[in-house]
């Protein structure tokens, strides 16, 4: 009976990471169509990165007092009203405000990891939280070449109503299909806390320390590229929109394909700790290498460098969510994973905010950093392996 839950769950990620993909690959290039300077650009993401900050321990922790279904609903309905505002979006200050709204929307994941939780045996939650990557990896699938395609014909209006209208398909799916998993209510939780508070008051646990360390500079190299990606594709090699959009689908195809098919696999096989070391190398190689393709090999040798981009990340993710998971006492699921995205969400308020700076320095400065901080978690996720840590969940 918990996989038709979890799988209703997952159909409704999917369907909001669509929405979500369709921004991505032209929001850099709409932002600079606007007058914007690549630094700014890099701002307009960090803005959205702080919002999901700032909010995403309130969404763990009234999803632990109410349940996360209508965390889930509320933040889902917050999503659509950030479409509209894009899709009115003629100056650079309403794009800041959509970027905001959206990201306090958009930090309902713990929510959804936490979901998982209550259904998943510790054990199994690797491979769950590799469907709720895999699910990530549709939207992306979708996403760009969808936001590609109706930004080139149709103009930032269709690209704004076409996800809002995706959202509102959203909203209804999980209005109508997804039950409460929360059994065990906290009605106790606070709501309104000082995330820098709960970090620092989570960081005496090593267990949860290492992992988090590592988690903060993974994605932060990681939005690195990302913010910079579609900068880097249509200045230096002529990419339109709609190519741009294929090239973060093939990302999404191969993200989709890695963690729903292997990663509870090869996790099984090889361990949990030896794929996080692998996956931080391949991320590391993969970044660095993206900016400097010639361009007669441009294709051959962007998509090797995606395609290991794509195996990082499929390994990483779910690893750290599921080792997060298991150190989490059984009523702070929502809290541990509110403060992992948390985390993950400071980073992306540096990430971009480097990453648009340095790409305003020189075009592959931003990979060239990302990749050296990539081998830092690769040495860190060693670290983590030869001191042999055996999470197990608290009582």
């Amino acid at each position: 009976m918990k996989k038709l839950p979890i799988l209703v769950l997952i159909i409704t990620i999917a369907i909001d990471m669509l929405g979500f993909g369709i921004i991505i690959p032209v929001l850099p290039i709409y932002a600079d169509q606007l007058g914007a300077s690549e630094f700014t650009i890099g701002l307009i993401e960090a803005s959205f990165a702080a919002a999901q900050f700032l909010f995403t321990p309130f969404w763990g922790g009234l999803s632990d007092r109410i349940g996360r279904r209508p965390v889930i609903l509320i933040s889902i309905g917050i999503m659509v009203l950030s479409y509209l505002v894009l899709a009115n979006a003629t100056l650079i200050a309403l794009v800041f405000l959509a970027r905001i709204v959206s990201g306090i929307g958009a930090a309902n994941l713990s929510a959804a990891q936490a979901f998982i939780s209550d259904l998943v045996k510790p054990k199994e939650r690797v491979k769950y939280f590799g469907y709720i990557g895999a699910a990530f990896g549709i939207g992306f699938i979708f996403g760009p070449p969808l936001g590609g395609y109706l930004k080139t014909n149709f103009g930032i209006e269709g690209l704004g109503y076409v996800a809002a209208g995706i959202s509102t398909l959203n909203f209804l799916l999980a209005f109508f299909f997804l039950p409460e998993s929360n059994k065990d209510k906290n009605p106790d939780s606070k709501l309104f806390k000082n995330p820098f508070t709960e970090i620092y008051r989570i960081l005496p646990r090593p267990e949860i320390r290492s992992v988090l360390m590592i988690h903060f500079v993974f994605i932060m190299a990681f939005s690195m590229m990302q913010i910079t990606a579609s900068l880097l594709w249509a200045k230096e090699y002529q990419l339109n929109e709609q190519e741009i959009g294929i090239m973060f689908a093939y990302v999404g195809i191969s993200t989709a394909l890695i963690q729903g098919l292997f990663v509870g696999k090869l996790s099984n096989i090889f361990g949990e700790r030896r794929l996080f070391v692998v996956g931080n190398l391949m991320m590391a190689a993969g970044l660095a290498s993206l900016p400097f393709a010639p361009p007669g090999g441009f294709l051959i040798l962007t998509i090797i460098a995606l395609t290991l981009i794509s195996f990082g990340n499929a390994f990483v993710t779910p690893i750290i969510s599921s080792l997060l998971s298991q150190n989490a006492k059984k009523k702070e699921q929502g809290k541990i994973l509110g403060l992992a995205q948390s985390v993950g969400a400071l980073s992306r308020v540096f990430g971009p905010t480097l990453g648009g700076f340095l790409f305003g320095l020189t075009y592959f400065m931003p990979n060239i950093v990302a990749g050296a901080l990539m081998l830092l978690t690769t040495f860190m996720a060693f670290q983590l392996v030869k001191n042999k840590m055996r999470p197990q969940e608290a009582s």
